[in-house]
């Protein structure tokens, strides 16, 4: 699995978006499933759909069908984290799609990212690990 940010969603369906080729060169050698969560796919959704329309959320609908992409949900604890995080972080400032997956991250032990937000390489796994940032 890879923890997949919104941007690369974002760039794997728009062929427009700055980040598209890197996003799709690095695809075939990313861990399968990309794992994300419900902000990140609502942000993903709503980016899409303001430039593409439907046609373009329908193919983000498609990854999560196909298995590329998987939804991971989350627990009241972690939903307390991520409120914790978005303090912590607020002169950043970290979004709850942000905090959402630094969330995940800790609660997965997982330190590797695909994402194109420079953000994450100020965001710390539990305030001292950095993140591994892909592409």
């Amino acid at each position: 699995m890879t923890l997949t940010d919104t941007g690369p969603l974002v760039a794997l369906v728009d062929a427009d978006d700055d980040s598209h080729s890197a996003c799709v060169s690095v695809l075939p050698r990313l861990a399968r499933p990309l794992l994300t969560t419900w902000p990140c796919f609502t942000e993903a959704m709503y980016l899409v759909g303001s430039l593409g329309g439907f046609p373009a959320q329908d193919e983000l609908w498609g990854y999560l069908e196909d298995g590329l992409v998987e939804i991971r949900e989350s627990y009241p604890t972690e939903r307390r984290r991520m409120r914790v995080l978005m303090r912590q972080y607020r002169d950043t400032p970290m979004d709850l799609a942000d905090a959402s997956l630094v969330v995940t991250a800790e609660v997965l032990g997982v330190t590797r990212i695909f994402t194109i937000d420079t953000d994450f390489r100020v965001y710390r796994i539990h305030r001292k690990t950095p993140f591994e940032i892909v592409p």
